[in-house]
């Protein structure tokens, strides 16, 4: 067994380590619930509330998936989106939704939820985002992830999704992607194909591959010609939706080709 710090067992530290982060992070959401409760209240303004959330959504996710907390980093990036596209005048609903966020955070953080619980029953419990109003819209069981860079298009493509009532989550990263499509096992994973880093047509074929996720329905996104030979990687199982005046049709192609409409 490895040792650090004068003897001491590796395992011993990264436990201690653990727990320092497990306290902070309980010592954060319980500061967060008081902000809820002051923003509900009109003690203080809701771009603070946001701002506050959003902050510590991102403080937390890094940290708690290091230390193989991986339900509380899911949720919290789940929090994090959910409050992307925040009006400047938050919907009533707002107030509540947050609790449900820091109830299941709290309670992830302080082991009040079994840790063989999967993230993904877990995030599709939690409210979908905040920008976009359903109106009369019936909302599916059906969830969506957008491995897209934020942006109008991104936004367009979402809110067509949106309007099939489809529960939509954006990830701008590729890299990042892939822990995030392992854990909350989407219906359906939306790739541009053109990404920093790694492309998207890379992810799309890498998880296309995967026993994990081969099963899972894929559709790239590009403004790349349709006889590319980048896109002819893809496996014929994945449809392309070219971006430009065919794109409304492509996409609703692409969601009936994938048994989604």
């Amino acid at each position: 067994m490895s040792e650090v710090n004068g003897g001491r067992p590796a395992t011993e530290v990264v436990d201690e380590l653990r727990q320092e982060f497990v306290d902070e992070a309980v010592e954060t959401l319980q500061g967060l619930d008081v902000t809820l409760d002051a923003g509900r209240h009109g003690r203080v303004p809701e771009a603070q509330v946001v701002d506050e959330f959003r902050r510590a959504a991102v403080r937390l996710r890094g940290p708690a998936g290091n230390f193989g907390l991986r339900a509380l980093a899911t949720v919290a990036h789940r929090l994090d989106d959910y409050l992307t596209h925040a009006p400047s005048v938050l919907p009533p609903r707002t107030w509540d939704d947050l609790q449900r966020f820091l109830d299941l955070m709290l309670s992830l953080a302080e082991g009040k939820v079994s840790p063989d619980t999967e993230p993904a029953a877990l995030v599709r419990t939690l409210p979908s985002r905040l920008g976009f109003d359903l109106g009369d819209i019936q909302a599916r069981s059906v969830e969506v992830m957008l491995v897209m860079p934020h942006g109008a298009q991104t936004r367009y493509v979402e809110r067509e999704m949106q309007q099939c009532g489809y529960r939509v989550v954006v990830v701008p990263d590729t890299i990042e992607a892939f822990a995030h499509v392992v854990q909350a096992k989407p219906d359906l994973i939306v790739v541009s194909a053109l990404m920093p880093h790694l492309d998207g047509i890379d992810l799309a074929i890498g998880l296309s591959a995967m026993p994990s996720t081969r099963n899972t329905p894929i559709a790239v996104i590009t403004s790349l010609e349709p006889g590319d030979e980048r896109l002819a990687l893809l496996p014929k199982k994945i449809p392309v939706v070219h971006k430009g005046a065919s794109f409304g049709d492509d996409l609703f192609t692409a969601l009936d080709s994938l048994f989604l409409i």
